[in-house]
């Protein structure tokens, strides 16, 4: 058991307790973690933009030379077939 000479006076413990609070007070100010979207945007150098509206142009003719190769890519259906589906419809 300690002695009472040992144990630190009040006022030194609300001292070291005030001191720490302050330093919990500052870390908990400023944030550990940002999500992407809420962190400040870093501008970009004008070849980085011009690098990626290069691939952005070219990912979206792409994509439209795909959709344009789809819509031709339907192989010629048999007459009897055509007939069949025009007799259907009306």
């Amino acid at each position: 058991m300690s002695t009472p000479e040992e144990q630190p006076s009040l006022e030194d413990a609300l001292a070291r307790a005030r001191a720490a609070s302050k330093e919990m007070a500052a870390v908990l100010d400023e944030p550990l973690w940002v999500p992407i979207w809420k962190r400040p945007r870093k501008p970009k150098s004008k070849t980085k933009k011009k690098e990626e509206l290069r691939k952005q142009r070219r990912r979206f003719q792409d994509a439209g030379r795909r959709r344009c190769a789809a819509g031709q890519s339907r192989r010629p259906r048999s007459r009897q077939n055509r007939i069949g589906n025009a007799a259907a419809r009306s």
